[in-house]
Parts: C-alpha cells; sequence; structure tokens
C-alpha cells in the first residue's frame, strides 16, 4: 500500500486549497478511504471518510460544511478540497485506506499552513 499526497501549501485564513492523494499497491474500488491529519505536537486527528462508490461522506465536526472530500476510482485518487481555511487546520494530511482511519503510516503527508 502506498499512498502520495499532495496539494498542500501556505494560506491566510478564509483561503482554500485542494489535497489530491494517489493510491498504489491495493484495489483503490474496494476500500472506503480516509484523510487524517496530524498538527504539531498533536496526536493523528481523523478529519473525512467515503465509501466505496463516493456516495457516503463523513466528517468530523471541526471540518464540517468548508471540506468536502471526494474520489475518482477509475484514477485511483482521493481529494479533499477545503474551504474557509483557519489557523487550527494548519497539520500534515494523510490519506489513509478505510473508514474513520487514523493512520499516518502509508505516506509522507502533504503539509497544509493558514498563516496570515
Amino acid at each position: 500500500v502506498q499512498f502520495v499526497e499532495s496539494g498542500g501549501g501556505m494560506v491566510q485564513p478564509g483561503g482554500s486549497l485542494r489535497l489530491s492523494c494517489a493510491a498504489s499497491g491495493f484495489f483503490f474500488s474496494y476500500w472506503d478511504m480516509s484523510w487524517v491529519r496530524q498538527a504539531p505536537g498533536k496526536g493523528p486527528e481523523w478529519v473525512s471518510s467515503i465509501n466505496t462508490s463516493g456516495g457516503s461522506t463523513y466528517y468530523a465536526d471541526s471540518v464540517k460544511g468548508r471540506f468536502t472530500i471526494s474520489r475518482d476510482n477509475a484514477k485511483n485518487t482521493l481529494h479533499l478540497q477545503m474551504n474557509n481555511l483557519n489557523a487550527e487546520d494548519t497539520a500534515l494530511y494523510y490519506c489513509a485506506r478505510g473508514k474513520f482511519s487514523v493512520r499516518t503510516s502509508w505516506g509522507q503527508g502533504t503539509q497544509v499552513t493558514v498563516s496570515s
């Protein structure tokens, strides 16, 4: 199992970013998928999950209404559209296999920094 996360960067509060995760090494379309984040000095935090078809999505209360998870099974790719970002969203973001997963060991993550 391998994930390559991308799309992170530095943005001002209120800004937007779109994260992507390229998955390989397993049958992507057979698995629910998640986004996990880890802020400096804190443990992993589950952010969002999506089922195999993309028809069901789940969000942590802290991001509900601001983030949108999606997937492209034809391209083995997971996305996270993040709008109205704030300083509390600053973290290293990882994709993970499984619903409500908090595992961060499959990829390097992509850094999101929200600062004015």
